[in-house]
């Protein structure tokens, strides 16, 4: 009788403990597949949002066929990325249909208030993102470009329809940039 009545019992917590890690590994599971994904959805200080597949070492803005995608990462306080963002604006005005510029900053956690003041002090004019994803999404530019785990900035990596152009690391002259987004626009 006893050999009855434990041995339902013993199925019925096998199910139960089975079920409990089973919902724990499923749970796991779902946490690094978000954490290994591809796909960056970056958020501007305008609050739109910009969606960046990252396809081996190359990466697709999303609604940007066609087009020269620069990726500026750089931090407030470096003086060469202060210098380049003028540059950057004024290729962005005088490429405006075929290129478009988005700048990342290195900095964790800053107020999108400073970032609009680099904006506005190093008349940045192209779009600037400040969301969760840049840490991740700026890590992972590098590491494609294999600079490294302390890698320089500003760094600009050039795309087209997700596919590396060419990249520059630090303080780089307009000319040899808007050289490149010819070469890649065919003018």
């Amino acid at each position: 009788m006893l050999k009855k009545s434990i041995f339902p019992a013993l199925v019925a917590f096998m199910f139960i403990i089975q079920g409990c890690s089973s919902d724990k590994t499923q749970a796991s599971e779902d946490a690094n597949s978000i954490i290994a994904t591809n796909k960056y959805v970056l958020t501007s200080l305008k609050n739109k949002q910009y969606t960046v597949t990252k396809e081996v070492n190359n990466f697709l803005l999303e609604g940007a066929q066609g087009k020269v995608v620069i990726f500026d990462i750089f931090a407030t306080w470096c003086p060469p990325c202060q210098a380049s963002a003028a540059h950057l604006s004024s290729l962005q005005e005088k490429y405006k249909d075929d290129l478009i510029v988005i700048g990342a900053t290195v900095e964790d956690n800053i107020a999108n208030a400073k970032l609009q003041e680099f904006a506005k002090k190093y008349h940045a004019t192209y779009t600037i993102v400040n969301s969760n994803e840049n840490r991740r999404f700026v890590d992972a530019v590098a590491s494609s470009l294999r600079l490294g785990d302390r890698f320089p900035i500003p760094i600009l990596a050039m795309y087209k329809d997700g596919v590396l152009i060419n990249h520059y690391v630090g303080a780089i002259q307009e000319e040899f940039v808007e050289s490149d987004i010819k070469k890649a626009l065919g003018k």
